[in-house]
């Protein structure tokens, strides 16, 4: 029996899965980031107990974060969680909890849950691709996820796709993130002449045939395309399989390969791009797997 935790902007969500990975309990609250980082500590040590209550012993816990732990200092970095920045998040947690913990970067988790059991069991080197309020990446390499001497192996989000594009929090121009997460496909949707939508609500209404959603996807798959193809020509993974609020959009999958080739320094582009399995479970199932 294991528990994993999904710690993200918006939810907590937790799991209890046992030896073959079928899940015996669930919890799901919202992240409390307005009020700072103590009461953001509180809450995953809240939804630890609720979800081993019953339970006689403690269980252990994995636990998949925005941001991750720099080997340098401990502290974590690059979370969008900002009050998670800077701080002793993993140490402080395992003091919350009385026990260790393992720790890996959400999009990691959900990287490694599909790459287990998921849309690319059986697949040597995954990426893992996360399109919603941000853009992530995890990368697993025969069935263990790798990081990096710097933590940060795959973040194609913050790799400059265009300098003239919007500006990102990280402090750069252009990111991946600005055109490729749901809030960069309603901007570019309003940039265009469209009302304040949802990207999930674009989403229909391309699915519904709208003219200005067709046209404001066919910029988004072109970016699509071209930041793969930069993500290809570098690693060349075995499979991609996509995750996050954006997923659903079936044209990410029959139109991935044509458009990545145009970018491609290569004569065919045959990486499978796959929809996920497990959908908003990857996270908790990945991170309840970091204690495989």
């Amino acid at each position: 029996m294991r528990i994993g935790l999904d710690l993200g902007g918006t939810k907590i969500e937790g799991v209890v899965l046992d030896g073959d990975f079928d899940e015996k309990n669930r919890v799901r609250r919202p992240t409390p980031v307005q009020d700072g980082y103590e009461a953001v500590l509180s809450a995953v040590t809240e939804v630890v107990a609720e979800l081993e209550a019953g339970f006689d012993f403690p269980l252990p816990v994995g636990i998949g974060t925005p941001g991750t732990i720099s080997q340098k200092t401990g502290m974590m970095k690059n979370s969008n969680t900002t009050s998670l920045n800077h701080r002793p998040f993993k140490r402080d947690l395992e003091e919350h909890l009385k026990r260790e913990i393992r720790m890996a970067n959400d999009a990691n988790c959900f990287a490694l849950s599909e790459a287990l059991d998921g849309a690319a069991k059986g697949y040597g080197v995954v990426f893992g691709v996360i399109l919603g309020t941000g853009v992530g990446g995890g990368l697993v390499v025969n069935g263990r996820i790798h990081e990096g001497p710097n933590s940060i192996a795959g973040e194609w989000g913050h790799n400059v796709l265009d300098e003239s594009g919007p500006p990102c929090y990280c402090g750069k121009s252009g990111c991946v993130e600005t055109f490729l997460s749901g809030p960069g496909l309603e901007a570019d949707y309003r940039t265009l002449g469209g009302a304040k939508l949802s990207g999930v609500q674009i989403a229909q209404r391309l699915v519904d045939g709208e003219l200005l959603a067709g046209q404001v996807f066919e910029r988004y798959i072109d970016r699509f395309g071209k930041a793969l193809a930069n993500l290809i020509g570098v690693l060349d993974p075995d499979a991609i399989v996509v995750g996050g609020g954006l997923s659903n959009i079936d044209a990410l999958y029959t139109r991935a390969s044509d458009a990545v080739l145009p970018y491609l320094f290569s004569d065919e582009m045959v990486t499978p791009v796959l929809k996920n399995r497990h959908g908003d479970s990857s996270g908790v199932r990945g991170a309840a797997f970091l204690w495989e």
